[in-house]
């Protein structure tokens, strides 16, 4: 029992530990796409996370951990299908993370987020869009070039991340689906042994009152309330 206690635990984690993996690396710059203007204009880097680009593999993650909390609080064949389940969100979210990521989704990317940070779009002559958001004074305070530009990937280490995360899911859910339905269930220390009491016994084995007990203090305390000596039997009182 204690060893598959032991089991039931590092497959928890190892689980948790992917998932966790799996969201941190998705938050991480993935690609950088980079706008040059004509100048006097400032060239522009936005970073592109792998959320923006990948972002199934983010929800599968956190689906990993909700189906990890199933896999706690269920038993038998429901624990084992949660297990299935577990190891198809980890594979899930290897085959996000596979994708190849395009040049034109980059792009599309990091304009989307530069376009919401900023204010509405403006058409300018170079060929493209600007955004821009201006002072009260006039003074622009930023400029954002939707035209050509360069992609720079950047986010391999992150990539293998989310593959190494998404594998520990797979294996916790395998682990699941394999064994799960030896590992104890949540709450059963607290519950009630099969079959009743030994007499004089409590239901979890200790030491209890003896047969009859609570029906003799229950007489006493009536004898109490009549003002009659509960120690003083029938015979006596007669």
């Amino acid at each position: 029992m204690a060893a598959a206690r032991r089991e039931f635990v590092l497959v928890l984690l190892a689980g948790a530990a992917g998932a966790a993996l799996v969201v941190l690396a998705v938050r991480q710059a993935w690609a950088h796409a980079l706008f040059t203007p004509p100048k006097p204009l400032p060239g522009q880097d936005i970073a592109v996370t792998g959320q923006q680009l990948v972002p199934l593999a983010g929800a599968l993650a956190l689906a990993a951990l909700a189906c990890l909390a199933a896999v706690i609080a269920t038993r038998s064949v429901i624990r084992r299908a949660f297990g299935v389940l577990l190891a198809v969100l980890g594979a899930g979210a290897a085959a996000a993370a596979v994708t190849a990521v395009r040049a034109p989704a980059v792009l599309a990317a990091a304009l989307g987020k530069g376009g919401g940070a900023v204010g509405g779009a403006l058409d300018g002559p170079l060929g493209g869009s600007t955004t821009g958001g201006a002072s009260a004074g006039g003074a622009v305070h930023e400029i954002i070039i939707a035209g050509p530009g360069r992609v720079i990937l950047a986010g391999a280490p992150w990539r293998a991340a989310v593959l190494a995360g998404a594998a520990a899911i797979v294996l916790a859910g395998l682990a699941t689906a394999w064994h799960g339905q030896r590992w104890p269930a949540m709450g059963a220390r607290f519950e009630r042994a099969a079959g009743p009491p030994a007499p004089g016994q409590s239901a979890t084995g200790r030491p209890g009152p003896a047969p009859g007990a609570d029906a003799d203090s229950a007489t006493m305390w009536e004898s109490l309330n009549r003002d009659v000596d509960p120690t003083v039997d029938d015979a006596a009182r007669g």
